[in-house]
């Protein structure tokens, strides 16, 4: 995997302008705050969901023999960008408790809602495991 930064660019913080990989790739529909036994809602907590739905990519890149450090891309979908912008230190701390130091592409959309009732993040991934 190759972190591609344009050297005139200034370093992103918490994600990568660009990776390129080789391998197989591994695709995740969007995980929500649901816990894995009892499919609900974790909390009506931001940052809990947020944190729930990053364990189910790595429960899910698990069963393909991967790790966190794969992931080369999340598509965030949030429906309150103030809660989002509100919590980033720890939001930052609990996405570091489940994916290490490894900060793939991002990108963020606010959204007027989910599907799931209660649910206020869902993220996609992308993950290229080696071959």
């Amino acid at each position: 995997m190759e972190i591609l930064q344009p050297p005139s660019w200034p370093k992103p913080k918490g994600y990568s302008n660009g990776i390129a990989a080789t391998g197989r790739l591994v695709f995740f529909g969007g995980q929500i705050g649901r816990d894995e036994e009892s499919e609900t809602i974790v909390s009506d907590d931001f940052v809990a969901q947020a944190k729930q739905a990053l364990r189910n990519i790595v429960t899910i890149l698990a069963e393909a023999g991967g790790r966190p450090k794969h992931v080369v891309r999340l598509t965030w979908f949030v429906t309150d960008k103030n809660a989002y912008l509100g919590s980033q230190s720890e939001l930052g701390r609990a996405y570091r408790e489940v994916m290490g130091r490894h900060y793939p592409t991002m990108s963020l959309l606010v959204i007027s809602a989910l599907v799931e009732e209660g649910a206020k993040v869902e993220i996609e991934a992308t993950a290229v495991l080696p071959e």
